[in-house]
């Protein structure tokens, strides 16, 4: 392992909390934060053989609404970082923004029919092991697969308080949320979430994920989303985490 390495494929450390990350900072706190005014087509996917053959793998597995929200996932991210964390030069480094890329294209491939229900694993843990074997078996770096796998494991460790996550984990769990439930979405531009969802519709995404989130609690009351709910979570005790995400009303009018 190499800190080239960690620049080339986002393994930076950066704190996982993002009141911690977010604290006094110069232009993402306070009641008015920037927002730069970005257009979905300014952060296209990158054109490379790794991101079309995971792309077309991701869209074969995926249903259309969960391929739609990760390539807002994609943009969401490549556009809050680009604003508020030019100097993690991210956007200026071609091979961490394929990394991300690819973690935002398979990092709900657990969920998708031929994985969600044919494991006892959590949907990110399996999802993660999936997206790490297919990098590998087209050919790309073992540095950039054990980056995806990462961030893909970690990114509903949305209570996690202390220590640090990786650059593209962070980036992953930032644009996540925001798309999912709204939260922080005043750190991009409205006119990014229009021209976004219209490129990529959401197509009742809110309901849609709320369902997913439903089945998975029901299926493996054990897994890694009932870190959402009260403790010892039961079938039939409403998700705390479906009714958030119900409840986007950032979302709701291009639902």
């Amino acid at each position: 392992m190499s800190t080239e390495e960690w620049r080339l494929y986002g393994f930076a450390p950066v704190p996982r909390d993002p009141e911690v990350l977010f604290k006094d900072h110069p232009t993402a706190s306070g009641p008015n934060p920037k927002q730069d005014l970005f257009m979905a087509d300014d952060f296209p996917l990158p054109d490379t053989p790794l991101v079309r053959e995971v792309r077309a793998f991701a869209q074969k597995e995926l249903d259309e609404q969960t391929f739609n929200h990760s390539n807002r996932v994609f943009v969401y991210g490549a556009a809050l970082v680009k604003t508020h964390f030019p100097e993690w030069k991210f956007n200026e480094t071609p091979s961490a923004v394929e990394t991300y890329a690819l973690s935002c294209l398979l990092h709900d491939i657990g969920t998708a029919e031929k994985f969600l229900a044919t494991t006892y694993m959590s949907f990110e843990f399996k999802g993660a092991i999936v997206a790490r074997d297919l990098i590998l078996s087209l050919g790309g770096p073992e540095p950039e697969a054990d980056s995806v796998c990462d961030a893909i494991i970690r990114h509903q460790d949305i209570f996690v308080k202390g220590g640090n996550i990786t650059v593209v984990g962070q980036i992953l769990q930032l644009a996540t949320i925001l798309d999912n439930v709204g939260l922080r979405a005043n750190l991009i531009h409205p006119r990014l979430i229009e021209t976004t969802t219209a490129k990529f519709p959401r197509k009742g995404w809110s309901e849609h994920f709320a369902q997913v989130i439903e089945k998975e609690l029901t299926l493996k009351p054990w897994c890694h989303t009932s870190t959402f709910e009260v403790p010892n979570w039961k079938a039939g005790v409403q998700s705390n985490f479906a009714t958030d995400v119900r409840g986007n009303d950032v979302m709701r009018p291009f639902d």
